[in-house]
């Protein structure tokens, strides 16, 4: 027999749980739209992947978390999506988030499944990988991504993995018509777990209130070594860090998870969605929902398609609008009232209570806290709920943070047996969510700061390295600016003399040469013919002005340099720079007037009478 341990606090509320458990689970119908909220998990909120107009089927992925942590949203039926808009979404706050609206076509027509009848053929991670694509997360709490927790740290080794059928809270009787109707499947699911995880020891808390279910786990554990622990009922023993302790007689460590001490919970109704999406290829899209409370005819249990508005299950169960005074989503003790009916059934979604004025009547007005000390007797997780009101009260967060605030586990035990009717998990949820915001502001502030630091560093690492560019570009120019002005000197002190020598010389020879012929021409008979002119050369002249163009393109090109690194010999590189225009022109000039002259020819002389 398992050896079973207490817990410090909690209470005995009535329960309630027989007015939902007289019929078997009954199939909830299709309503004509079904709202899929992308936020229905712990983690990042899923993006949509389909478009307005599109056709869907049954069982199709449309909507999947990209980046971060998270599982996608699968279509529960074919249909035409609608709309992707905000709208109302099981809240406590009341407000809208994105959500795909689906029309139903009536058809239900399935996407392609696959199937696994053998799971160890497969590598974990691929059994990992199937159960994230059917989009399982927790379905008795937060939501916590369900591949993502069987997945624990190397350094976190699982020896204990807990299946948590307590279902402690008042009218809730989802899990326990699950484990009366699928123990096998409830078994399967818990194989499949076990098999990634290899726990030593694999054990299904379950409240004593629940003899059927009991028995119908007994009995699909026949010949396992899966141990089924039958605890005393008492408010909050299905809370995750109670269960443990009373199962093995450890206490998560605060701020810790459960990995932390070896043990692992997870939900019936996840065993379930991990069975099927392995064996059968369904994804998350249906879960059991309790339908409760004395507004209603015929209260019971539905397996519900996600997406499906309130409002539709309380017409399933024959609800008296007349007769509701207030609508609870969860139960009494840990649910909120809702706004409105037409929000939509989540994948955490497992009761709604339909309750009348005198079934949960108002409550009584806050009074003065009396110092009773009944709210810390009451505590389960041994919490000073009185000191933690009074710096809740008066902001003080810092203080109630320090009291180990975020240990408390918000089940409304303190509330229950406050004489003063004092709602003290409001006072500590309103105290996180500041702190929480706190932080939020404060680590956005961290990370602006380290992205201006990290921009400062930054820009002086590229400032520096943009003056160590800078100098050596400027050595490097000094370099050459400095070999170039000792090229340009060469070059002025040896090229331009030549050139213009030459060019002088070449002018004194056509002359010389002008001047001979006319002379000869002069003795010559006026009748007889004047003898040819020697012709001046051009091929010579026209050499000689490339040269002189070339020489000054290249020290207009020094000049230009120089110029642009300020050296010191521009004003000698200006005067040779003149110096070649001249020796250009003058060389333009010659080749002119002999290409002037060779046009001309020689003249005839005219005979005389």
């Amino acid at each position: 027999m398992t050896q079973l341990w207490d817990f410090s606090g909690g209470i005995h509320p009535p329960e309630h749980k027989a007015i939902s458990t007289a019929r078997p689970i009954r199939s909830a119908s299709v309503p004509d739209y079904l709202v899929l909220p992308l936020q229905q998990h712990i983690g990042e909120p899923a993006e949509a992947i389909v478009e307005v107009g599109e056709r869907v089927l049954k069982g199709q992925k449309i909507a999947d978390v990209k980046t971060g942590m998270g599982v996608p949203v699968n279509a529960p039926t074919s249909g035409v999506i609608e709309s992707i808009a905000d709208l109302p979404v099981p809240h406590p706050s009341g407000m809208t988030d994105r959500c795909i609206t689906l029309k139903s076509d009536g058809e239900d027509q399935w996407c392609q499944r696959n199937p696994v009848k053998d799971y160890r053929s497969l590598e974990r991670d691929q059994v990992l990988q199937i159960i994230r694509d059917a989009g399982i997360s927790g379905m008795g709490g937060a939501g916590f991504p369900t591949n993502i927790k069987l997945r624990p740290p190397r350094d976190r080794k699982v020896s204990t993995l807990i299946l948590n059928g307590a279902e402690c809270e008042p009218y809730i009787t989802a899990d326990d018509m699950t484990m009366r109707e699928k123990a096998d499947e409830v078994v399967a699911g818990l194989k499949i777990m076990a098999w990634i995880l290899r726990p030593e020891r694999c054990v299904i808390g379950i409240e004593d209130n629940k003899p059927e279910a009991i028995a119908a786990l007994q009995k699909a554990t026949e010949g396992t070594q899966t141990e089924i622990a039958v605890i005393p009922t008492k408010y909050p023993s299905g809370g995750e860090k109670q269960l443990i302790q009373i199962l093995t007689g450890m206490e998560v460590p605060s701020g810790g998870i459960p990995a932390d001490i070896g043990v692992m919970c997870q939900n019936i109704g996840t065993a379930v969605a991990v069975a099927k999406a392995v064996f059968e290829g369904t994804p998350l899209i249906s879960r059991v929902v309790t339908i409760t409370g004395e507004a209603v005819r015929e209260p019971g249990n539905f397996e519900a398609l996600i997406g499906t508005p309130i409002e539709h299950l309380l017409e399933q169960a024959g609800v008296n609008q007349n007769a509701v005074s207030r609508l609870v989503l969860g139960g009494p003790m840990m649910g909120y009232t809702l706004t409105t009916e037409a929000v939509p059934v989540i994948k955490t979604t497992n009761c709604v209570i339909a309750a009348t004025a005198a079934e949960l009547p108002a409550p009584s007005p806050e009074q003065p806290c009396i110092r009773c000390g009944q709210c810390a007797e009451a505590c389960p997780m041994e919490l000073l709920p009185q000191q933690l009101f009074w710096h809740a009260k008066a902001t003080e967060f810092e203080k109630a943070e320090h009291l180990n605030l975020f240990d408390c586990i918000e089940c409304g035990a303190c509330s229950y047996v406050c004489p003063s009717s004092i709602p003290l998990v409001q006072y500590y949820r309103f105290a996180k969510g500041e702190i929480r915001a706190q932080q939020a502001e404060q680590l956005k502030a961290d990370r602006a700061r380290e992205r201006f630091e990290a921009r400062q560093a930054r820009l002086e690492r590229e400032q520096q390295e943009k003056e160590l560019r800078r100098q050596e570009r400027a050595k490097a120019a000094a370099k050459a600016a400095a070999k170039k002005q000792a090229e340009a000197e060469k070059a002025a002190a040896e090229g331009a003399a030549v050139d213009e020598r030459a060019a002088k010389s070449a002018l004194v020879e056509q002359a010389l040469a002008r001047k001979k012929a006319k002379a000869e021409a002069s003795r010559q008979p006026a009748a007889s013919e004047p003898p040819a002119e020697e012709k001046p050369d051009i091929e010579a002249l026209e050499k000689q002005l490339s040269q002189a163009q070339s020489k000054l393109e290249t020290m207009q090109g020094m000049l230009d340099d120089a110029k642009a690194q300020q050296a010191d010999n521009v004003e000698k590189l200006e005067r040779a720079v003149a110096k070649n225009h001249d020796r250009v022109k003058r060389a333009e000039e010659a080749l002119a007037e002999a290409r002037q002259q060779l046009a001309a020819g020689p003249t005839e002389s005219q005979p005389t009478h």
